[in-house]
């Protein structure tokens, strides 16, 4: 058996154990609840690898690593955003968010500041997951592109959104917490093979990577630091599954361990594609580094099972996201229809999945970027979340203030400086502290004048 052959049989038989975990017993989810949210039911086990496939995205994995492509072990300080982001997230809302267990986080807004906010929220993480998962659909491309070169990407991306789409549609919640735990056994084996590999490579003579400090300035790692932090506690897509939970304690231990160990799995990517250029490795772009470390380091057979490892990250992510928009809508705008069963989510999930297609061919290029931009509908909330949840004096207007500051700086910072000019950074630093302080103020000027609030 030639080598191809047997990468696309291991490839082939990951995909059939996607689809068996995936599909099994999805024709038993009768009811709405079953789809959007497993029962409110999830073990601290199987929330923990959720979660963990849930961030382990490939967009975000293939970012990083083209960074630890350019910029060499400096760009381990990468993964720390999502250690010290979703550590935040444990010790400020997991336990609020199991407290408030409704259908979407984004009724919080409106059971806190009233209807008119609740609609605001609603469109803003609408249009966060919107770019979220363009950009997913396009990493995806990205990740297949040097098995199939010779395919459009329109064609490539439709097959792969088509694959990612039959994985979950009929089972939604439940089917994708499975394949999350099916990937999550093999990932944490694999992840460190990889790295391993590549670190044992040789390639003839070592390639320099670039000045790290101009590729990954430090002050671009702490804005995103900062970023991640203030966004991640409004993840639609994490507390929908915060919701699934079946207690607690359970939402809390399972965010921890899930930083933990997300941290470790995209420093393996880092360091994957740092040992590959180190090693005289030579990629045709930063982007596509992983890819080709992968086809050029691992062994016959093993390397198919990382690209279906990577497909799975990048369908387990990209479905979360697609639940979770259609668990927003039925949330806060259908909640009052008599329909309980799954009718809803189904036909709203396809239609997501059509939208993200679509907006990845015409929109998505860069990949990193696109990810990042789409965090702007989502930050300018943090006050109004935060304060909801610590602060009784948080008022409708100063919730309708903050964002409207939220957003006009970011797009401000976005225009004015640009992504060489490094918005990012005036974003982040300048940006969330006038959100809680213009926030914070126009609570105490135009107090509510009842108080409803969550402990």
């Amino acid at each position: 058996m030639s080598g191809m052959s047997l990468d696309l049989m291991m490839f082939f038989l990951f995909l059939a154990g996607l689809f068996y975990f995936g599909l099994r017993k999805s024709k038993k989810v009768a009811s709405e609840e079953g789809y959007l949210l497993a029962d409110r039911n999830t073990s601290l086990f199987s929330l923990t690898a959720t979660l963990v496939m849930t961030e382990l995205n490939t967009a975000t994995l293939l970012a990083f690593s083209s960074l630890g492509y350019l910029a060499g072990g400096w760009a381990m300080r990468l993964p720390c955003i999502f250690l010290i982001g979703l550590l935040f997230y444990a010790l400020t809302v997991a336990k609020k968010w199991k407290e408030f267990d409704r259908t979407s986080v984004a009724s919080f807004f409106s059971e806190r500041y009233g209807k008119g906010i609740g609609i605001f929220a609603s469109i803003a993480l609408l249009l966060g997951m919107v770019g979220f998962s363009a950009a997913y659909v396009q990493s995806i491309y990205l990740l297949f592109t040097p098995i199939f070169p010779n395919l459009s990407p329109w064609l490539l991306s439709g097959v792969l959104v088509a694959t990612v789409l039959v994985l979950v549609v009929r089972g939604g919640l439940i089917s994708i917490i499975r394949t999350d735990v099916f990937t999550f056994l093999i990932a944490i084996v694999f992840f460190p093979l990889m790295a391993y590999f590549s670190y044992r490579s040789s390639f003839g003579e070592a390639t320099l990577s670039e000045n790290p400090q101009l590729v990954l300035p430090f002050k671009f790692v702490l804005s995103l630091i900062v970023l991640t932090m203030f966004t991640y506690i409004l993840a639609p897509w994490y507390g929908q599954k915060i919701f699934a939970a079946r207690s607690k304690k359970v939402a809390y231990l399972s965010v921890i361990f899930s930083a933990v160990i997300v941290f470790l799995l995209y420093g393996m990517g880092v360091m994957t594609t740092w040992f590959f250029r180190e090693n005289g490795g030579v990629a045709p772009s930063s982007e596509q580094a992983l890819p080709f470390a992968i086809s050029a380091t691992l062994p016959v057979g093993l390397r198919g099972l990382g690209y279906g490892i990577l497909f799975a990250a990048s369908a387990t992510t990209l479905t979360g996201v697609w639940s979770a928009m259609s668990s927003l809508v039925i949330g806060d705008f259908f909640s009052n229809s008599e329909n309980k069963g799954p009718r809803r989510g189904v036909t709203l999930t396809i239609l997501f999945a059509l939208t993200s297609f679509f907006l990845a061919n015409l929109l998505v290029d860069k990949v990193f970027d696109k990810l990042i931009l789409a965090n702007i509908p989502v930050a300018a909330l943090s006050f109004a979340l935060l304060g909801g949840f610590y602060w009784k004096k948080a008022s409708s207007a100063g919730a309708y203030v903050s964002m409207i500051v939220g957003w006009g700086w970011a797009l401000f910072c976005y225009f004015y400086y640009g992504v060489e000019g490094g918005y990012i950074w005036y974003w982040a630093m300048g940006g969330i502290p006038a959100v809680f302080i213009t926030g914070a103020l126009s609570s105490i000027l135009f107090p509510n004048k009842s108080i409803v609030y969550y402990y």
